[in-house]
Parts: structure tokens; sequence; C-alpha cells
């Protein structure tokens, strides 16, 4: 099994619920999504016919228990695709209209304080340092 590699993405506060932050990692646009303080991370293409997913729209959960009776649930928790409104569900990265076949690509996401990330194979000097910001790890 291969070793999947971290790719610091974003500083945690970059990523505001409700919009998608979009970067580059390793040839692919990945969309970083805040939802309620998890962070979770999807291809940015649509699996239909490959449109840029951050695009569209964060939208929410209706059903419908009988004709006029809606029921809005997990808001900002699922991803419209701006062509052809194919709609996604943030967390799992499943179609809504077709869970069991259709899926947009998911990525590994975790949040991991700086000084975690400030490790190498050299020793040098040092001097006390704390870091105050966490980032947003991808693993790819």
């Amino acid at each position: 099994m291969r070793k999947l590699e971290k790719h610091v993405v974003a500083r945690v506060e970059e990523v505001v619920p409700g919009q998608p932050l979009v970067r580059q990692v390793k040839g692919r646009q990945v969309g970083i999504f805040n939802l309620h303080g998890e962070y979770f991370a999807l291809l940015n293409r649509c699996p239909h016919q490959s449109a840029e997913l951050c695009r569209g729209r964060i939208t929410h959960l209706v059903r419908a228990k009988r004709a006029g009776a809606f029921e809005v649930s997990r808001q900002g928790e699922f991803i419209k695709c701006p062509w052809h409104g194919w709609e996604f569900d943030i967390r799992t990265g499943q179609s809504w209209c077709d869970p069991n076949s259709i899926n947009v690509r998911q990525f590994g996401v975790t949040v991991e304080r700086g000084e975690t990330l400030v490790k190498g194979p050299y020793v040098a000097e040092t001097f006390p340092v704390s870091v105050e910001d966490s980032y947003i790890v991808l693993e790819m």
C-alpha cells in the first residue's frame, strides 16, 4: 500500500463555512470545505461532465413526507453542480441522486498544529518558538 503524502493547503481561518476554498495539489484542483468546524476535501470536478464543482451552490437536504410538507436538514452540507444541478454530500462525496454508483473523489483531511509540520533531517541550533495558528493538511 502506497503511503499518502501530506500537503499543507490552507490556514484554518481561510476556509469559511459555506464557501469552498479551491487549491491546486499535485496537479489537481481540490475544494476544501468547513462544515461546522469539521473539514472535508473533494475533487473539484463533477463526475458527470467535469464541471468545476466548487463553482456550484452550497445547499441543504430537502425531504417531503407528503405533498407540500417539506423538511430541510443538513444545512450547508451539499454542493450542487453548476452545470446540471447534480447534488453531492460534502461529507462523503456521494451523489444524492445515485449514491450507489456516482461519487466525487474525496480526500482525507486533518487539522494539525503548525509545530508538528516543522520536521526535517538536519539538526541546527534552535530557539524557543510558539505557533499560534493551526493549518489544514490534505492527504493525497
